[in-house]
């Protein structure tokens, strides 16, 4: 179930939750949280109207 987002973007901007980092690798060894990286993955919260193009 979504929430509520109380910030509305404007224009073309996008609102994004980034995903839980991994705790462990594939293998099966512990990540300690110096070596993680930023999340590449996320979810999409919101999303403004739009830029209006002028042609």
């Amino acid at each position: 179930m979504a929430k509520k987002v109380s910030v509305t973007p404007l224009h073309d901007r996008v609102i994004v939750k980034a995903d839980a980092a991994e705790e462990k690798s594939s293998g099966g060894i512990i990540i300690p949280d110096t070596a993680k990286e930023k999340p590449q993955r996320g979810t999409v919260v919101a999303a403004g109207p739009g830029k209006k193009m002028n042609l």
